[in-house]
């Protein structure tokens, strides 16, 4: 099951090397929960986490960019070994740059996954930009892709089988699994 890839895209995914992902309605469902505490805890999906690890081991780099802070994406990101984690962003384009120059890579090297509209500058910037099932309607209507799942339920992975699967990466990435 794939979801609607734009044409063309295939040739912008083959120059990716870094994959930039929102959190809250792309690595999650959206939903904010509070313990009696008042503590954030968010849910996120394994098969997403096990699709990053396989993007990072085949060597396109991750990175968070979050509006919304919060420890529980702090300690995601260190399970899954993401190193570029950004959190209570509101200049997302700013932080794009930044990490362009950090990683001295172009636009056309990044891809990105969003939801919402504070995602659409990054997206119309990317080299390849995908938004989730549930995405509102002007980042659905602009992103390369859309994926067949929503955020937060494997939607990412989704994301980056295409990746490795369009750069010839899949088969080795998952060769472990079959021998």
């Amino acid at each position: 099951m794939e979801g609607v890839l734009k044409k063309g895209a295939v040739e912008k995914i083959r120059k990716i090397k870094l994959l930039i992902l929102d959190v809250d309605g792309v690595l999650t469902d959206g939903g904010i929960f509070y313990d009696d505490k008042g503590e954030e805890t968010k849910r996120f999906d394994v098969k997403d986490g096990h699709g990053i690890k396989l993007a990072i081991a085949s060597g396109i780099d991750v990175a968070l960019v979050s509006a919304r802070e919060s420890r529980a994406v702090k300690y995601r990101a260190e399970n899954l070994g993401i190193k570029l984690v950004y959190q209570g962003i509101r200049d997302k384009i700013g932080v794009l740059e930044e990490i362009m120059r950090k990683k001295s890579l172009k636009p056309d090297e990044i891809a990105y996954v969003g939801d919402d509209l504070v995602d659409l500058k990054v997206i119309k910037r990317v080299g390849f930009s995908a938004a989730v099932k549930d995405a509102v309607k002007d980042v659905l209507d602009t992103a390369d892709y859309i994926t067949m799942k929503p955020g937060g339920r494997g939607a990412v992975r989704e994301v980056v089988e295409i990746l490795l699967k369009s750069q010839d990466k899949w088969d080795g990435a998952v060769r472990q699994y079959f021998e």
